[in-house]
């Protein structure tokens, strides 16, 4: 047993689920937008809708939007903080049946005009999973460096991607796959052992049949 599984995250609580976790997966939602966020339509399910008003976990959210991390001493003052920052919000309850009872779905919409949609889930302890990105899944918990790569589903793109890691020295630890259909969108979700810099993640972007690269270098905590 680590001593983060007896004393937990450092955090501003009250609570690692509601409260931690709510704004790791805000903060983890910004990294994947890329940009800074001004618009954010936010659904909360199962327990995050019942109890989480109480747990701040709707002020935990906005903050990780916002860039704070879930040790931020600011998250209880994140809405008058997103007035500043001209991010405009909205909050609504969700019924999701097959979801943790955790469970967030954040539509952004950032300065740039970029859009995002993410169901993710606080699984205790400040951890999370994100279940889904753009409505496919990748079950990626963003604690590792970690790959999300948006792509075509065709022949040998994969290959390509795995033998630029290994001309980099990096090691994969996990690699799963996703697509819609057959020769439609997919997506790799890869973590790797060792950080991955931005000259190799532009070396992924000018891949053929590569439309997006999103890195999340696991240092949320």
């Amino acid at each position: 047993m680590k001593i983060f599984d007896i004393l937990g995250p450092i955090m501003v609580g009250p609570s690692s689920s509601h409260t931690a976790g709510a704004a790791k997966i805000g903060y983890i939602t910004r990294t994947l937008l890329g940009e800074k966020p001004v618009n954010a339509r936010i659904g909360l399910c199962g327990s995050f809708a019942a109890t989480g008003k109480g747990h701040g976990t709707d002020k935990a959210v906005i903050a990780g939007l916002l860039g704070m991390k879930p040790d931020d001493m600011r998250i209880p003052e994140s809405f008058a903080v997103a007035e500043k920052e001209k991010l405009s919000f909205s909050f609504e309850s969700v019924r999701l049946p097959e979801a943790h009872p955790n469970t967030v779905v954040l539509d952004v919409t950032g300065d740039a005009g970029r859009e995002i949609a993410v169901q993710a889930s606080s699984l205790g302890g400040g951890r999370i999973m994100i279940e889904k990105l753009d409505g496919t899944e990748v079950h990626c918990m963003g604690d590792c460096p970690t790959l999300i790569i948006c792509n075509q589903d065709s022949p040998g793109v994969v290959s390509e991607v795995t033998s630029i890691l290994s001309g980099i020295n990096v090691n994969i630890a996990a690699l799963r796959l996703h697509r819609d259909k057959r020769g439609g969108s997919a997506v790799m979700v890869i973590e790797t052992d060792q950080p991955v810099g931005k000259e190799s993640i532009s070396m992924l972007e000018q891949l053929e049949g590569i439309n997006r690269v999103i890195y999340v270098n696991g240092e949320v905590e």
